[in-house]
């Protein structure tokens, strides 16, 4: 079951950079890169006319080269593996609003009846008995029935949940990679850009700076964009994180208030 959850996310994630890349680039040529075009040629055939003209910025002329069309692309696949995971952490937090053991105030349970409370949890369909909660109440549950010892079942619950805190946290590593990744692209355009504008600084001291200013363009521009998507990815990376701490936190709660505090051990076990 564990296999097939990790082949189904490395196939999400593949066909989410895929359609990302489609997306982005029909975007580009057909929209940004044309409109791009024809502001620069405009605003240069007005700068030809008067000399102290100044063009006013253009989100299209910013955002038209390879380098932020790359960020973009980053961008779309780092928010489609944020969503499934925040999609999976809500389905999850859903399973802490309900009884999954039918306890009332008051009930007890004894260690020869762990198999019975584990039932209806094991009975939950095949997707929701993966989340962390069905399967830190099953451990709990058979190890109590095994050993008949609360304090194993308070460090079964703990262990389960710091494995799933560190896998949940494993799991981040590629989104952390390419919030990593994004300003880095953005400086590969910084240098591009720079060294096209030393390319032609020969032609800005006879007096032709166009070509200098465009390429200075580009350098800014793709670092600009990249901080600022970068930015964006790292809030919402820490917001993941922070919902996925209070899931495992939450767990343990539940497992403290609606497991732990009903459990009894005959007298004779304990003096045993």
């Amino acid at each position: 079951m564990k296999q097939q959850g990790i082949i189904s996310d490395f196939i999400y994630q593949v066909f989410a950079l895929i359609i990302s890349v489609i997306v982005v680039h029909a975007v580009y040529v057909a929209v940004i890169r044309p409109n791009a075009e024809a502001i620069m040629e405009q605003q240069t055939a007005q700068q030809a006319v008067d000399p102290d003209y100044v063009g006013e910025r253009s989100l299209f002329v910013v955002m038209k080269d390879y380098e932020q069309e790359t960020c973009i692309i980053l961008m779309l696949w780092a928010m489609s593996i944020i969503g499934l995971k925040i999609t999976r952490n809500r389905n999850e937090n859903k399973l802490l609003e309900r009884s999954l053991l039918n306890l009332s105030e008051g009930m007890s349970i004894l260690p020869e009846d762990a198999r019975d409370y584990s039932r209806p949890v094991q009975a939950l369909p095949p997707d929701e008995r993966q989340f962390l909660l069905p399967r830190a109440l099953l451990g709990a549950l058979q190890r109590f029935g095994s050993t008949h010892s609360i304090t194993d079942v308070a460090s079964v619950i703990k262990d389960i949940c710091n494995t799933e805190a560190d896998r949940l946290e494993s799991e981040l590593t590629i989104v952390r990679y390419i919030a990593w990744a994004i300003p880095s692209i953005g400086f590969l355009g910084t240098v591009r850009g720079i060294g096209e504008a030393l390319g032609q600084a020969h032609r800005a001291v006879s007096g032709d700076i166009v070509g200098v200013t465009v390429s200075l363009g580009v350098a800014f521009n793709s670092t600009f964009i990249a901080l600022v998507v970068s930015i964006l990815i790292m809030f919402l990376l820490y917001q993941l994180q922070l919902m996925q701490d209070r899931l495992v936190l939450d767990t343990q709660n539940y497992c403290d208030n609606y497991l732990i505090r009903h459990l009894q051990v005959p007298e004779k076990a304990e003096q045993a």
